[in-house]
């Protein structure tokens, strides 16, 4: 069987390849996204690793509520006395690593976008794990070490200036060393080497550290004397050896990249998924052209298992080459998927490919097995060929009314389950977001299938439709791509579902980010009263403390209101509360609360054990006014505040509840605000004053940008923008698969059609009018894929986007986009033509006519 399998390979050369293809495209992403997400987590393993090599223990402060965009907090430096006091302590170190932004002396940043800056504290050298490639330690407050690939980056060098801003205002720095953390790559991330007063100054954190780094005495295993300081430290510390650090934190790394790994092997599966349509077409359509070869085998005595076992080899050894090929390329396209995200402006680091064995094991398999489930119903078609039919001009018996009605009945059955089981991912209260992610993309795939196993019944109507007016345009070579359209629906059914689905996931993406965009835009416009809004040029992290006051001094400001964020934990109900932090007595003037029970007085007076809360989390969790919020917060305190009035807030612009700043500081251990609103003077120059703001900011505060709410909408904007592209370049591969998907139906369906294209040449048809024929085919199908695609992309956004709406999403067609689609679809038509159309315009009139 193998033998007839390398021969029916051999024979169609053609086939073989655009089968492979198929898997190729699809296993290489797979394959690419493995080795991408296995390198990253390898390079994070050598960077903790360097890190804290030689060191015996690190004491680092409890996170008792993870956060999100927050460090965890910091604890007293006064703990360090109390560390070297201890018998099993040869020496200890404090240490202040935290997020910062490193800018030139232009104040353009050091590092790609996404990418964290940091500032590290100089540490005894006895504790030290960074090399110096050149130059010296930092003696001074105004001198710094830089790593040396983020001063390459930039072509800065020993005796060059850079600023750091941190919590306080930035200041500018001498670069006297250039450092290096063993042969880690920290891909766009930059570290700034400062003293440790001034990292404490810079950071916020005078008289508080990150970490103890502590050496144990002569003959003091770590692990013993992580058990010594474990026993004489307070709780709000954690003590862990020098390897349980490296371990947890290149752990944690791992699972909050865990989401990249998933995105990427979602879009691969896409690829599969689409190009399982390929290879079922291709099977189906060869399969039914060898009608006359498989009767002479079974003429010659080759039983229908045996048949059967020939065709699924071939699929098997199709999806292998494809597989081992696509392993091949995933190593490449690992790079080009980085170098995507670089031009995003996520530069992650490398520090060398990792091809792990599972990577090519999970690739091979997924590869043969989808290849199999595809070529699995044209294989069992071929065992139905008579011997009789080597005799005569057969072709395979076509479904039978009863098989048809079953195939109806499972399509719809499969579209209402899908339907169903999206909702309950969506409606059902799912706790676990994992488990409701797996029932709505469950629920999709079924609701695809079922789509592609009803749509035949749609090809014909859809085909009519569609091809009216190509027939009123273009006349006969119009109708006669409209009814070739409509002669086999099966295979233009099959051919379009390719192209369903990627358009499919094109319009759900398109659909929804208009939504994004504006629901965006009426939480600004619905929440925010001031004019003009000051945050962090990343768009995510905290900024200084000191901005408020600086830019309350700026002529024609009138008030200024900043708005903080943290994550806490309230007693009885599961998960964290997202929390917001104001300044009681100007947050009214800069915000617009919807309050249910109570009014802007309740604002204006909120005290220190008082609370304000949303109307979405009274409904549920049954905590309204009157009622007390028990809450434990980031720095580990178990706090209650009142419940004093409640606001309807369906942006969820404040999250779950309301606290002033001052809980904030003392309960929270947290001062830095995430945005500044800034309301002006009546009757201010808007431009002129946000100029001078602009100037304020940044001289002094360069991390953070001045933008009115215009431009806060347009940052927002362009923010979705860019997910949007990197989503787009994503999906482009379904859809090149679905475009090849095109060009080999017509291919196979060309070969099929020889006499007839003969016989057409033969009465008197173009060339011109063989390729527009084809053409118009082509075009007709990508159509119906595209229109099919559409509902469906419609469909699962309104269904998604309904639990949303309560949170402030307001569902949008993006009518302009949604036709550029459809004109997109024409032109991936047009193009799947040009090849199989020249071919049919080039066969000889004599012997397509003479063709069996």
């Amino acid at each position: 069987m193998l033998r007839l399998a390398f021969r029916g390979i051999a024979s169609r050369k053609l086939r073989a390849a655009t089968t492979m293809l198929a898997v190729f495209l699809g296993v290489t992403l797979m394959a690419g996204s493995y080795v991408l997400t296995d390198t990253i987590n390898d390079s994070f393993d050598q960077i903790f690793a360097s890190s804290y090599e030689g060191i015996d223990v690190v004491v680092t402060p409890k996170e008792t509520v993870e956060q999100e965009e927050r460090e965890p907090p910091a604890f007293s430096q006064a703990l360090l006395e109390r560390v070297r006091k201890l018998p099993q302590v040869e020496d200890a170190a404090p240490s202040v690593f935290s997020n910062v932004r490193i800018l030139t002396q232009k104040n353009d940043p050091i590092g790609s976008e996404f990418a964290p800056n940091f500032a590290s504290s100089r540490v005894p050298e006895g504790f030290e794990t960074l090399t110096y490639e050149a130059g010296r330690r930092p003696q001074s407050p105004r001198e710094v070490a830089l790593d040396a690939a983020a001063a390459e980056r930039k072509g800065l060098a020993i005796g060059d200036r850079v600023k750091v801003a941190g919590e306080r205002s930035a200041a500018s720095y001498r670069i006297v060393g250039l450092v290096q953390l063993g042969d880690a790559s920290f891909g766009g991330a930059a570290i700034a080497v400062l003293t440790h007063p001034e990292a404490q100054r810079v950071t916020g954190k005078q008289g508080k550290v990150d970490q103890l780094l502590v050496a144990g005495a002569d003959g003091v295993a770590p692990e013993r004397l992580a058990r010594a300081l474990s026993a004489e430290l307070p709780q709000g510390v954690e003590v862990r050896t020098g390897e349980q650090t490296a371990a947890k934190e290149s752990s944690e790394i791992a699972e909050d990249l865990s989401f990249l790994k998933i995105v990427l092997l979602v879009f691969s599966g896409v690829s599969l998924f689409v190009g399982g349509f390929l290879i079922f077409n291709t099977f189906s359509i060869t399969v039914a052209q060898r009608v006359r070869e498989f009767g002479l085998l079974r003429t010659l005595g080759a039983s229908r298992g045996q048949v059967l076992r020939a065709v699924i080899a071939e699929a098997l050894l199709l999806g292998i080459g494809g597989a081992l090929l696509g392993v091949a390329a995933g190593v490449g396209f690992a790079g080009a998927i980085n170098s995507l995200f670089k031009s995003f402006g996520i530069d992650l680091p490398n520090t060398g490919t990792v091809l792990a064995p599972r990577t090519v094991i999970v690739s091979l398999l997924v590869g043969a097995l989808v290849t199999l489930a595809a070529g699995v119903v044209p294989a069992l078609r071929a065992t139905r060929v008579s011997p009789i039919a080597a005799l005569r001009d057969a072709e395979l018996p076509g479904s039978t009314g009863a098989r048809r009605r079953l195939t109806a009945a499972l399509a719809a059955l499969l579209m209402l389950a899908g339907v169903a089981i999206t909702c309950i991912g969506l409606f059902g209260g799912i706790e676990s977001s994992g488990q409701a992610a797996s029932l709505i993309g469950g629920g999709a795939v079924a609701a695809i299938f079922g789509v592609a196993l009803f749509s035949p019944r749609l090809v014909r109507p859809l085909a009519s439709a569609i091809g009216r007016p190509i027939e009123g345009l273009r006349g006969l070579t119009g109708r006669l791509a409209r009814e070739n359209t409509m002669r086999r629906p099966g295979r233009t059914a099959v051919t379009a579902a390719a192209l369903m689905i990627g358009l499919g996931l094109v319009s759900f993406v398109t659909i929804f980010a208009a939504g994004v965009k504006g629901s965006v835009d009426d939480a600004i416009d619905n929440n925010l009263a001031g004019d003009i809004s000051i945050q962090n040029t990343d768009g995510f992290s905290p900024i200084a403390e000191d901005v408020g006051p600086e830019v309350t001094r700026v002529p024609g400001v009138g008030t200024v209101s900043t708005l903080a964020t943290a994550n806490a934990r309230v007693a009885g109900v599961s998960g964290d509360a997202r929390v917001s932090a104001v300044e009681p007595r100007t947050a009214g003037e800069v915000l617009k609360l919807d309050f249910v029970d109570g009014s802007g007085d309740d604002l204006a007076s909120l005290g220190r054990r008082e609370a304000i809360v949303d109307r979405t989390y009274v409904e549920s969790h049954g905590i309204g006014v009157g009622d007390k919020l028990r809450v434990t917060t980031p720095a580990g305190k178990r706090v209650e505040y009142d419940v004093v009035a409640e606001v309807r807030d369906n942006a969820d612009f404040l999250g779950d509840f309301i606290l002033t700043q001052q809980a904030f500081r003392e309960d929270f251990g947290e001062s830095k605000p995430f945005t500044a609103f800034v309301k002006l003077e009546p009757g201010a120059d808007a431009g002129a004053v946000q100029g001078r703001i602009e100037r304020v900011v940044d001289r002094r505060f360069p991390a953070a940008e001045v933008l009115s709410q215009d431009q806060l909408k347009d940052s927002q904007s362009e923010q979705v923008n860019q997910l949007l592209g990197l989503i787009y370049a994503l999906l482009s591969l379904a859809v090149v698969v679905s475009v090849f998907g095109i060009v080999n139906t017509l291919v196979l369906s060309i070969h099929e059609r020889t006499r007839e294209l003969g016989m057409l040449r033969a009465i008197g048809m173009s060339r011109r009018q063989v390729r527009r024929v084809i053409r118009y085919e082509a075009v007709i199908t990508s159509l119906i894929g595209a229109v099919l695609g559409m509902a469906l992309g419609v469909l699962f956004a309104a269904l998604i986007s309904s639990p949303l709406a309560d949170e402030g999403f307001s569902l949008s067609f993006p009518i302009a986009n949604l036709a550029i689609l459809l004109v997109l679809a024409i032109l991936a038509g047009i193009l799947a033509a040009i090849l199989p159309a020249r071919r049919a315009a080039r066969l000889d009139v004599l012997r397509a006519v003479a063709y069996e």
